[in-house]
């Protein structure tokens, strides 16, 4: 990614020991080394890239939070917009989304808490279609999103967007919603 997009890595760094120990689970090595890498922000002006500490709109945990409570309040019915998964819950199996796009698709990783260091990648189209599972890390997803324009329905390569990134800077990206 650091190669695809010229980027000179920031070398951030992070307190995995309690995000993690806040999730019950080992992220995904290769997730966090994006992260120390580039923070959050946005590849090739549409891909959305959840980080930690980088303001609400690329936070990784408080987007996460928001999506369990949501999935979680009775009040909304037992439906959840993650079907037919739900959002993680600490020691439990469900969704954890890392990265978004423009149009609304979304990128997660499916967790159980049972097999932890398996990360299977989840994705589905803005138009709330059926989810894709994926066999690949993190990064290797990514950068199949951005320089492959045969991996539909998720490349954008295709759009010739380039290969940029933008960090996040603390603050939301230009009132853009993720």
């Amino acid at each position: 990614m650091i190669e695809l997009t010229g980027w000179e890595p920031l070398g951030i760094s992070a307190d995995w020991a309690a995000i993690e120990g806040e999730l019950g689970v080992p992220l995904p090595t290769d997730y966090k080394e994006l992260y120390e890498a580039f923070g959050g922000g946005v590849f090739s002006d549409s891909v959305y890239f959840l980080g930690r500490d980088e303001g609400v709109s690329f936070d990784f945990l408080t987007q996460w939070r928001v999506s369990l409570s949501v999935d979680q309040d009775s009040r909304l019915g037992d439906v959840s917009a993650v079907d037919p998964y739900a959002v993680y819950a600490p020691g439990g199996k469900g969704v954890v989304e890392w990265s978004s796009t423009e149009w609304a698709d979304e990128y997660c990783w499916l967790i159980d808490a049972e097999r932890p260091g398996d990360y299977p990648v989840l994705a589905r189209s803005h138009d709330g279609g059926p989810w894709h599972w994926y066999d690949m890390s993190t990064s290797e997803f990514l950068y199949r999103v951005l320089a492959d324009a045969d991996f539909q329905p998720f490349g954008i390569a295709q759009y010739d967007l380039g290969t940029t990134f933008k960090p996040g800077s603390g603050h939301p990206f230009d009132g853009r919603p993720l």
